[in-house]
């Protein structure tokens, strides 16, 4: 790109950084509109195919598809409008079609997507949602009078709303699935704008969406409640035998490896699930106060309703995860005061065990001294013996000697000989280790 100034050049990311607040933006909406949500759970393969399934939709209906990165696409086709949204465990189909009929539900925005390529959809619903923005005057609809009216398109079931983007529209809803497999919002539009419109529909079903998936993880932590409590009876049971002075350490070490292993085992297989479900539970939050609600006098706000039933299930699911990572610690806690008391056994076995091999080196020392003591006795016999020998031969050839007295001299001076020869070599022994 030409610059007019003389700066450096651009980052490679600039422009799709500076692009990524434009990201997903919400449709501008005529106003009647009837739309239709699905959000379904794909797989990394499905993914793929999802791709090639919707530039399938593009290619028949003569539209440009979307580009081989793109996570997000909308387009306008003959009688709707979609918009697709690739997130990471899920993607979402929302599908508009601009006019009201009698029963916006019976006559969804959905029945106007070709049947084939909706059935040949990849993944599996998560969420499924009908929604009608209509005028007051086409249900005949009073804020003042009875809501009773309104149930009629709940089947009958309690309705929750409120008035929402600063009382420009009322929504309502009973958060329940209906015979067709969708759940439904419904609402009277006092006065929304345009891109109001398309904000407020992309809010309802992000709220939606985004409260059944933080709701993924509360079955699984249900599941391990029971996997929770075992293990930490199991570590009081260990931690209460370490307290007993016949316990065997080495046995206890083994029972708090294999607990450590299976309570990291649970939080590896199940972290990603719990910070997710946190993740989500603050997006729901953060999308109930972007709707702005006004109580609707004599029935609960959406923010009112979400936060009695959801918020304990987050709630349950955020303290089995503590108390997995707190087990974790005190496990570890556990394990290394164990090996510290293994280490100090170990030491002290290996302090007696050098305390013996000295007291044995120093007895061998002794018996070595008594050994050479006694080899320099024998040393001087023999010497002695033999220096009497030559005395005998000297003494028969002539020479006047005595044999016996020769020898007895001879003792003392064979005695100093040995004595100074054996410290020399002493010395040369030490000087050689050193």
């Amino acid at each position: 790109m030409t610059t007019l100034y003389p700066i450096p050049e651009n980052h490679p990311q600039r422009f799709v950084l500076h692009n990524e607040v434009h990201a997903r933006a919400p449709f501008i909406l005529s106003l009647p509109v009837r739309a239709s949500h699905l959000a379904l759970l794909l797989t990394h393969e499905e993914k793929a195919q999802e791709r090639k399934h919707l530039i399938m939709l593009c290619e028949r209906f003569g539209e440009a598809p979307p580009e081989k990165e793109a996570d997000h696409f909308s387009a306008t086709f003959d009688s709707f409008q979609i918009r697709w949204e690739q997130h990471g465990e899920f993607s979402t189909y929302s599908f508009y079609v601009h006019d009201t009929p009698k029963d916006p539900f019976a006559d969804s925005a959905l029945k106007k997507v070709p049947v084939d390529w909706l059935s040949q959809l990849t993944g599996q619903v998560i969420v499924a949602a009908h929604a009608a923005i209509v005028s007051p005057a086409d249900i005949d609809y009073d804020e003042h009078a009875d809501l009773a009216s309104l149930s009629i398109h709940f089947a009958g079931n309690p309705v929750i709303g409120s008035k929402v983007t600063g009382g420009a529209a009322s929504v309502f809803t009973d958060f329940r699935i209906h015979v067709d497999g969708f759940s439904r919002f419904f609402i009277i539009n006092h006065g929304l704008r345009t891109e109001q419109a398309g904000r407020l529909l992309q809010r309802l079903f992000e709220i939606e969406v985004y409260r059944v998936m933080a709701l993924l993880a509360f079955p699984i932590a249900r599941k391990l409640y029971p996997a929770l409590n075992k293990s930490d009876r199991q570590l009081y049971t260990i931690t209460n035998a370490m307290t007993m002075p016949d316990h065997n350490d080495a046995e206890l070490l083994d029972e708090l490896t294999t607990l450590a292993a299976e309570v990291e085992n649970y939080i590896s297989s199940n972290h990603f699930r719990f910070a997710a479900a946190s993740a989500y539970y603050q997006l729901v939050e953060q999308r109930i106060n972007d709707l702005r609600e006004v109580r609707i006098q004599g029935i609960q706000t959406l923010g009112e309703f979400i936060k009695r039933r959801l918020e304990p299930a987050v709630n349950t699911c955020v303290s089995l995860s503590r108390r997995f990572s707190s087990l974790s610690e005190r496990v570890s806690n556990a394990s290394q005061l164990l090996r510290t008391r293994v280490d100090i056994i170990i030491e002290r076995q290996n302090q007696g065990l050098l305390t013996s091999m000295a007291l044995r080196a120093k007895m061998q020392l002794r018996m070595q001294q008594m050994v050479e003591g006694i080899s320099m006795v024998a040393i001087t016999y023999y010497a002695a013996s033999l220096i009497g020998k030559i005395a005998e031969a000297l003494h028969v050839i002539g020479w006047k000697v005595k044999p016996e007295i020769v020898e007895g001299i001879s003792i003392p001076f064979i005695l100093i000989i040995i004595a100074i020869s054996s410290k020399r070599i002493h010395k040369i022994i030490a000087n050689t280790t050193e």
